[in-house]
């Protein structure tokens, strides 16, 4: 098959042949369909991931067609479309067994993260050569092979080419409002960073009933597509004061700040927004060895700021709550796939991403 291989960041992304092997036990061959090109893959490229193991397949944001299934697999079949999720809790360890899926702490899920097999393997190669599919996903390829638990079986109809987003960006930012923050109705809310991530954050805080949604970016087109997905008002943070702006839309702060990006400089500015016993969540991926330095007044004054992993997301919970409300036009996710290119153009949808001119660019098979 042909994916997307990163030997090492600084030699950049290559579309090369690979080998896969059949799944093994607890483990299912998805045929993908489709891969949104997400800002992890492109902080594995600028050496900012915190989790991997290279050499790696790249990509982590997919859906597709199960083409085979391993010994023991149960809930997936043969021909299910499915949407591939960042995890699958263990079900056995002892945070699951106590009812806490999302502090899974299993062989199988940490070995994941690092792109690996519980054992150390992978079922990726070039003749003896391992490769490592990102978390345990390696979604910009023709085919990927993962644990079960990692699958969510989506109706037939719903199209793969714009649920693979579900995989992660969706989630991310509708988990960050639904689960983390846990946002009410008449809360005040600002979002840092109007990416494929932020702008789902927007409209979870749309579909939560908050009153006041603040979208803070630089790029004047991100902007346009964050007011037309929710937000009340807009902050162009490339000519004005972030800070300014958010206090004279809500004086004395937001209830709830949401920095999308990943800098630990704007972590920090994005804390100032919050009013007294506000929470800033940090949703956003900062780079490793990175710290957040706050002053400790204003978390003294009961300003909280808390971490967010992928939305804090149970996907068999999530994922069909996503569907269900795409399905019903709640939710708009078609607004997010801003190109579909085909895999031997992936530098063209990282150059995109990087220039911020897009939503999401997905990979189309």
């Amino acid at each position: 098959m042909q994916a997307i291989v990163v030997h090492d960041p600084t030699d950049g992304a290559h579309l090369e042949a690979v080998d896969v092997d059949e799944p093994r036990a607890g483990e299912v061959l998805v045929k993908v369909a489709a891969s949104g090109v997400c800002g992890s893959d492109l902080h594995v490229l600028h050496g900012r991931a915190t989790v991997g193991t290279f050499p790696m397949v790249l990509g982590h944001e997919g859906a597709g067609v199960v083409e085979a299934v391993g010994p023991g697999v149960s809930g997936v079949e043969v021909g299910d479309h499915v949407v591939i999720a960042l995890y699958g809790p263990c079900g056995h360890c002892g945070p699951c067994r106590a009812g806490n899926p999302l502090s899974c702490n299993g062989p199988e899920r940490i070995a994941g993260m690092a792109g690996k097999t519980a054992d150390g393997g992978s079922r990726l190669h070039q003749g003896e050569q391992l490769l490592y599919p990102f978390v345990g996903i390696g979604s910009l390829a023709e085919y990927a092979v993962v644990r079960a638990a990692q699958t969510v079986v989506v109706d037939r109809d719903l199209p793969l080419d714009v649920i693979a987003l579900a995989g992660c960006g969706v989630t991310t930012g509708l988990g960050a409002v639904f689960n983390t923050a846990r946002v009410a109705p008449g809360d005040r809310v600002a979002v840092v960073g109007c990416g494929g991530v932020g702008l789902n954050v927007i409209q979870g805080a749309r579909l939560a009933g908050a009153s006041t949604i603040i979208a803070v970016d630089p790029l004047p087109g991100k902007l346009d597509l964050a007011s037309d997905l929710g937000a009340t008002h807009l902050v162009d943070s490339s000519k004005q004061s972030m800070y300014d702006a958010v206090m004279a839309i809500v004086p004395g702060g937001v209830d709830i700040a949401f920095e999308v990006v990943g800098n630990p400089e704007l972590v920090a500015e994005t804390f100032e927004l919050v009013r007294t016993h506000g929470l800033c969540v940090m949703v956003g991926s900062p780079g490793p060895g990175s710290t957040i330095s706050v002053p400790g007044t204003s978390l003294f004054m009961g300003r909280r700021i808390s971490g967010c992993v992928g939305g804090d997301n149970a996907p068999a919970r999530d994922i069909p709550r996503t569907m269900a409300l795409y399905r019903t036009g709640r939710l708009d996710l078609d607004r997010l796939v801003s190109q579909r290119l085909p895999l031997d153009r992936f530098a063209d949808a990282v150059a995109a991403a990087e220039a911020g001119t897009v939503a999401r660019s997905v990979i189309t098979f």
